[in-house]
């Protein structure tokens, strides 16, 4: 059981765990061992509530699959069990993040002195063309 928030766990059996093989330097254990972790979550079929779900999958996230799967390679240790907990601590943060729900933006416009010195910044610019312009006369 994967612990997300208070009221949010995971069922260990929706997690896909499987081993393989690491990439790049390491001698010849990197050629021998196993030692990476390929974390696949179903987010589709995942006991998490809608709203956190629908957050995920609309996110935009590059570790979500188009079929809803999300997809974690960890590699950065030697070992298979701190690649794994890497992995599942990725996949915590990822749907802490999605609880989160995002502030509404409130639009605003623009006060009387930012008008000005725009304006001003505009005149001035007009001005120097107008110096860099050839005499037609």
């Amino acid at each position: 059981m994967v612990r997300i928030t208070d009221k949010i766990e995971i069922p260990d059996d929706e997690i896909e765990l499987s081993a393989i093989r690491a990439q790049g330097a390491g001698g010849q254990n990197v050629n021998k061992v196993a030692t990476a972790i390929h974390l696949r979550f179903d987010l589709r079929s995942a006991s998490l509530p809608e709203p956190v779900r629908q957050r995920l999958l609309q996110g935009g996230d590059s570790r979500i699959t188009a079929d809803g799967v999300v997809v974690i390679k960890a590699q950065n240790h030697r070992t298979q069990e701190r690649n794994r907990q890497e992995a599942i601590d990725r996949l915590r943060e990822l749907i802490e993040a999605a609880t989160r729900t995002p502030r509404k933006r409130i639009p605003t416009r623009p006060g009387r002195a930012a008008k000005e010195k725009r304006l001003d910044a505009k005149k001035k610019r007009a001005a120097i063309k107008k110096l860099r312009a050839r005499d037609l006369g």
